[in-house]
């Protein structure tokens, strides 16, 4: 299954403030909202929806082609990283002006977050063209990414009749209604997590099952809560969960579950076992500061699988999927 992954490509400057955000928060004042948060430390890691999605797959075993655009220092360190570990980054395009798309994100110890994120290089994602790099893709993920950029490949993907995914996610905050819409129609799988599609139907207008009617099958994550898949025919589908997880840094958890179930549906898994991979490997992310610096070898993988999901879940996957 040939998969193409758009979206940004940054750097993650994620730091961690040893208190609540809510403490520091008075109800009626956010209007006038000015606070500083003196932090414990600062780690400066590799990051982008689409790159944490794409590197995923590739420590899955799938490779996939990553579509965005960087600026001139991705080519010091960050492409060969992702070389190396098995992604495929001929579709990047490379700004002559502007510097690589930087996260800068501070997390407390209710793993609540404010973040802000600089485009700088992702804005000229909106010159790419999708279908110049590759003809025969069987899925197009569109992510967060230069707003222009998303729209024109979820466009070209609905005129080409080419199946995507539609991720908008980080993009809703700044989406309008008319937008969300456009990005949504006609996806073969909608990913959000609970909070996510709450928005995308106040800012559409659609009720959930509006949302529904205008897309094949819907996965929402809800966090401890586990994950619903809800198909385009059939009731839902509930995948609790991995338990025992000591939580770390939920940065980039939403994109590794992301890979996990689209690495589950290229190798011809169901819905329930893909949602099962991307908790997995979610678990693995939340658990390790940093998007792509976790572990993942497959003894392990499979291991944490089965205790999960049981024994015939494992022997499934452990079949279907590549993992070194």
């Amino acid at each position: 299954m040939h998969l193409a992954i758009t979206g940004s490509i940054a750097t993650d400057h994620l730091m961690t403030f040893p208190g609540k955000f809510a403490d520091s928060l008075v109800p009626d004042q956010l209007d006038k909202i000015s606070l500083s948060f003196l932090v414990d430390d600062l780690d400066v890691r590799r990051g982008g929806c689409a790159a944490n999605i794409s590197y995923a797959l590739a420590r899955l075993g799938h490779r996939a082609l990553l579509v965005g655009a960087v600026g001139r220092d991705f080519e010091a360190e960050y492409r060969g990283w992702l070389d190396d570990a098995g992604v495929d980054t001929s579709g990047v395009l490379v700004s002559e002006t502007r510097h690589t798309a930087r996260f800068v994100c501070t997390t407390d110890t209710d793993l609540a977050q404010f973040a802000t994120f600089y485009a700088g290089a992702m804005s000229e994602s909106r010159d790419i063209d999708l279908f110049a790099i590759g003809q025969d893709f069987d899925l197009v993920l569109v992510g967060p990414d230069d707003p222009d950029g998303m729209l024109r490949h979820t466009r070209a993907c609905r005129e080409r009749g080419v199946p995507f995914a539609a991720d908008v996610s980080q993009q809703l905050a700044f989406a309008e209604g008319d937008m969300i819409r456009d990005l949504i129609d006609g996806a073969t799988y909608l990913f959000s997590n609970d909070y996510e599609a709450a928005l995308i139907e106040q800012k559409t207008g659609w009720s959930s099952a509006d949302v529904q009617a205008h897309v094949k099958t819907r996965i929402v994550t809800r966090g401890k809560a586990g994950v619903t898949v809800y198909p385009a025919d059939g009731d839902p589908i509930e995948v609790k969960a991995i338990e025992g997880v000591v939580a770390v840094d939920p940065t980039g958890v939403g994109d590794s579950f992301r890979a996990g179930f689209l690495a589950g549906i290229a190798a011809g898994l169901d819905f329930e076992r893909s949602a099962q991979i991307g908790c997995t490997i979610a678990a693995s992310v939340v658990e390790t500061k940093g998007t792509q610096e976790y572990e993942l070898e497959r003894e392990g993988f499979l291991k944490r699988f089965g205790a999960a999901y049981g024994e015939q879940a494992e022997a499934e996957v452990g079949a279907a999927l590549s993992l070194a």
